[in-house]
């Protein structure tokens, strides 16, 4: 399916209205009261973000002050005092829903369990102890590097209830690319598993972790392995425990620590425009409310819903709306370990059918993976329980928009196009299903209290349906506080781009955007060296680097190509150390040097190995020719800072 144009998108001209119904039990039932809103936190957004913290969430100290903004550094609610693992367990027991399930999980093989409020307070509550056992104390880092199991979301909120901020590292990494997570977080103690399944295959996670703590990572003490897979698993005395056989030793009493409202909650690793990831934290306070109301307005959280985000805890997603946000909705949240695959490519619609889904939050690459195996799999299965359907990750192009309405939605269900970031803690820009209007392709409005815009480089809001840069124009409390250990990367990375004007910062998203003459904003992708593979971020130069580390390689270029299922594929030009020759099994041996560097998720799609790369006359690569060269396109613009033309006029014959 083609990406769709600039033209085809801003002549989208479909609407699609809240159904009534639909409308009149939402929480946010009509546009009206969506301006109303809105128009409530222009006017005085401290007191429209505090009116929501104090009736949504339980503190164990009221706040001083909402909000002291000395840019481009926030803290929300300061001097509140509250703990994220209670707002998601403690209280809803207090309110009686303990026998409430809170995850219903399926894994890989076809195992199931389910776990109620109480029975998955008194497992964080064990995990907590077994942590302070280890000596992992307040303010301690501790890495998690886990397949989708329900010990995953338990090691998150036992490090939250006892104020260790966590680090969760993607399953699918590599052990060198966890190595380096660790060392810039100086993890105390890592929780892992003996394996994982994916895709009918076990990845071995355990000793991936070996292979990390083998190179340096001088700070982790412990390392504790959840058994899921049951394979032998090396095991160092001293170092090395297994979870089940501490658990029976602790208490099942923890009480929640109470902390800090600007207390830091996770660092979470994102991929820049450099070699090295960025460790973007987030904090308690602003975090917990922030995920809180989104999940609760977007998806529409009702008591009785069972609700269902595909992504993994190993990104924000997985964090803000798999984990956070819903639990701390007393929302009853499916996981499932596995992922479509060639021997059960209706998974996703079993799992569905299964559980009774009905709010089901996905990224547009599954889509479009769905529509290629055909509608004769979700058609075999009752999906009727669906009432609301989401997409993350990427921009949905508008026949995958209908596609997901018509087939998966049955034409009844509204989607929620969301635009937000790791940064961002929580959803930007989005529909309220009960409210907004939506049009295929458009993630719609910025949600109540988030000031968002389309600017120049001068930080000027640009004229309607013309393209520009998405901003933030006001702090909102899920926003990133910092980059963890480096203040001016965070400065440089977000604030500084667009340059503050009369005192004035705009959060520069990365993002290119336009806005049309409704406001709604269609957001085009990054305009940074950032390629969004299957809705993950990853840096050109992280890729870059990881090729240049094989002795074969002297020289690498990583651009992205559209793709029909992904999004973007990478594509490498290469160029080759003398004594080394272009080959099929080099290309080979390339991309799995890729593989083992970061992981199977950057896999290179293409290596194109050129004895030169087109470069300005100081040097720059210009990787704006290399995109119009893999993507088949005729290399248009200037080009006359080009240092060597035959450069370009070789790399157009070879490819």
């Amino acid at each position: 399916m083609p990406e769709p144009t600039i033209e085809s998108i801003l002549q989208e001209k479909r609407l699609f209205l809240p159904q009534v119904e639909f409308a009149q039990a939402a929480h946010i039932k009509s546009l009206e009261q969506y301006y109303q809103l809105n128009n409530s936190a222009k006017q005085d957004p401290s007191k429209f973000w505090a009116n929501l913290a104090d009736s949504e969430l339980d503190w164990f100290q009221k706040w001083d002050l909402v909000l002291d903004w000395q840019p481009p550094f926030a803290q929300w609610f300061v001097g509140g005092k509250i703990n994220i693992s209670y707002n998601c367990l403690d209280r809803h027991l207090k309110n009686g829903k303990g026998n409430k399930p809170a995850i219903v999980w399926e894994g890989e093989p076809g195992d199931s369990r389910t776990l109620t409020y109480a029975q998955l307070h008194q497992e964080v509550c064990q995990m907590a102890n077994v942590l302070k056992k280890l000596g992992v104390e307040k303010g301690d880092r501790v890495g998690i590097y886990m397949p989708m199991i329900p010990e995953a979301a338990i090691a998150m909120l036992a490090c939250a209830r006892i104020g260790a901020p966590h680090s969760v590292v993607f399953g699918g990494f590599s052990a060198e690319a966890l190595r380096d997570r660790l060392i810039d977080a100086q993890a105390k103690l890592v929780i892992t598993a003996d394996g994982g399944w994916r895709k009918d295959a076990i990845v071995p996670l355990k000793t991936q972790v070996d292979k990390a703590l083998t190179a340096g990572v001088t700070s982790v003490k412990n390392v504790l392995v959840v058994r899921r897979t049951q394979q032998e698993t090396n095991m160092e005395p001293e170092r090395d425990h297994w979870w089940h056989e501490l658990q029976t030793q602790v208490s099942t009493d923890c009480p929640a620590e109470p902390m800090d409202s600007e207390d830091m909650l996770f660092v979470l690793y994102t991929s820049g425009s450099t070699g090295k990831p960025k460790g973007v934290v987030h904090t308690t306070g602003g975090y917990n409310l922030y995920t809180h109301i989104t999940t609760k307005w977007i998806f529409d959280l009702q008591e009785n819903d069972i609700y269902w985000c595909t992504a993994d805890v190993g990104w924000i997603t997985g964090h803000s709306y798999i984990v956070y946000g819903p639990l701390s909705n007393g929302a009853t949240v499916v996981m499932y370990e596995g992922a479509p695959r060639a021997s059960n490519p209706g998974c996703f619609w079993d799992v569905i059918e299964k559980y009774g889904v009905t709010v089901f939050y996905t990224a547009p690459t599954a889509i479009r993976a769905f529509i290629k195996m055909g509608e004769e799999h979700p058609n075999q299965r009752n999906l009727s329980s669906l009432r609301l359907l989401g997409t993350v990750g990427e921009p949905i192009n508008p026949e995958a928009w209908m596609w997901y309405h018509r087939v998966i939605g049955g034409e009844r269900c509204p989607i929620v196009d969301t635009w937000w970031q790791t940064e961002t803690g929580g959803i930007m820009i989005t529909p309220l299903p009960g409210a907004i209007p939506t049009k295929p392709g458009s993630a719609t409005l910025p949600f109540p209290g988030i000031f968002a815009d389309v600017v120049d480089l001068e930080g000027n809001s640009v004229p309607d349906n013309e393209g520009g840069y998405l901003a933030v124009r006001y702090p909102w409390p899920g926003m990133l506080r910092t980059v963890y250990g480096d203040p001016e990367r965070f400065r440089s990375t977000y604030w500084e781009h667009i340059p503050p004007k009369d005192g004035k910062y705009l959060y520069f998203a990365g993002d290119g955007a336009r806005r049309d003459e409704d406001g709604y904003f269609w957001v085009m992708g990054r305009v940074d060296d950032v390629i969004n593979i299957s809705g993950h971020r990853l840096g050109t130069m992280e890729v870059e680097s990881a090729l240049v580390s094989h002795p074969a390689v002297a020289e690498a270029a990583v651009v992205g190509k559209p793709d029909e299922v992904k999004g973007e594929e990478i594509v490498a030009f290469v160029t080759l150390e003398g004594t080394y020759n272009p080959s099929e099994e080099l290309s080979k041996e390339l991309k799995q040097h890729v593989v083992k560097e970061i992981g199977a998720i950057a896999r290179p799609g293409e290596i194109r190995f050129t004895d030169a790369l087109p470069k300005t006359r100081s040097g720059k690569i210009m990787r704006r020719l290399l995109r119009s060269l893999a993507s088949g396109e005729e290399v248009a613009g200037d080009t006359s800072t080009l240092e060597d033309r035959s450069v370009l006029d070789r790399l157009r014959q070879e490819g």
